[in-house]
């Protein structure tokens, strides 16, 4: 029984590390680590600026990605708590994101990128990416790919400690 065990452990202990080095080597190389200024007009027609004094996640997601959308609870769970703009990118107009959004029953912020112009901005290739930056606007983990809530959650948690 302890062999199993331990065989279990490092193949979960493997799939991390594995993990780690392609999130590593995936991640865009930003321009700057502050986070830029953001004043835009949401797919509900709010506008979203900037957060002072909090933590941000952006999160770049697409409607036809599908590890996308089974991370899209995980960002609707965070969103509850903390301040989230997401960036659909070419996802198609607004009408069709709010209908997919109102399908899967996400109502978190949302910027539609129809001409991947954020994406491109931030250096975004692969989908879903997450920036998560401090309060002071410094960028401290991106994330490629698939993330938990509660490795989002520790993540935020030590960005807004800094």
């Amino acid at each position: 029984m302890k062999r199993i065990v331990k065989e279990i452990f490092i193949g979960i202990l493997l799939v991390f590390i594995l993990s780690s080095i392609m999130n590593y080597v995936r991640k865009p190389a930003l321009d700057s680590d502050q986070l830029p200024d953001i004043e835009v007009t949401l797919i509900n027609g709010e506008v979203f600026q900037k957060p002072e004094g909090k933590p941000l996640v952006i999160h770049f997601w697409a409607e036809w990605c599908k590890v996308c959308k089974l991370e899209a609870s995980n960002i609707q769970s965070i969103s509850q708590k903390y301040e989230v703009l997401t960036i659909a990118v070419n996802s198609g107009n607004d009408s069709r994101v709010k209908a997919y959004l109102k399908a899967q029953g996400l109502t978190f912020n949302v910027l539609n990128d129809s001409d991947s112009s954020w994406a491109k901005k931030f250096k975004v290739e692969v989908f879903p990416t997450t920036f998560i930056y401090s309060a002071k606007g410094e960028l401290k983990f991106t994330e490629v790919g698939y993330t938990t809530t509660a490795g989002l959650m520790a993540r935020i948690s030590i960005a807004e400690k800094q």
